[in-house]
Formats: structure tokens, sequence, C-alpha cells
């Protein structure tokens, strides 16, 4: 098997839609911006960002309605990091030990 049997163009259009929005948390894109960027059509967009809502991954700014990556995704990111940190903190640990004289 191949890896290319196990892709879907729609959950990659989702996973690129991420990264489409990453980096407007502020102001956020409209649905024709995402749609001119990831070329594919409106409705596509559409169907994809109300998927990213339901699994709280996107929402819409109150203000304009234009479309940002949600809080719980970024704090996904944060929790990333923060393991990262523990696991660097134990390995030093481990490194302070052995390096002793």
């Amino acid at each position: 098997m191949t890896a290319t049997q196990y892709t879907n163009d729609g959950q990659q259009r989702i996973l690129a839609l991420l990264q489409v929005l990453a980096g407007h948390e502020v102001t956020g894109l409209t649905p024709k911006q995402i749609a001119e960027h990831q070329g594919c059509a409106p409705a596509l967009v559409t169907r994809d960002l109300a998927n990213l809502k339901q699994a709280g991954f996107a929402e819409q700014v109150p203000e304009t309605h234009y479309w940002r990556l949600s809080p719980e995704l970024v704090q996904i990111s944060i929790k990333h990091g923060v393991a990262l940190g523990r696991a660097q903190a134990k390995l030093d640990d481990i490194k302070n030990r052995f390096s002793r004289t």
C-alpha cells in the first residue's frame, strides 16, 4: 500500500486551510480570500470552515464575521511547547547527573 491510498482531497484541503488561517488570528480572512489562496470553490471553503468550527478549530471574528483560528487550536500548540519544555528539563537533569565529577 502507498501513502496516496490513504489521502483524501477534502481532508488535505482542511489541513491546508489551517495553514492559511495561521497568522490571521486578529483580523481573520474572508471565505473569498481563503478560496483564492487555496484555488478552490467558495462553496468548498464554506463547508471546510463549518467543519473546522464544529471541531473547535476555527471561529468567526464577531465584528467582521471573517474567519480565524480558534483559541483551542492555538492552545494545542502551547501544550506542545510545554511538553517539549518538560522533556528538555528531564534531559538536562540526566545530563547533569552523568556529567558530575
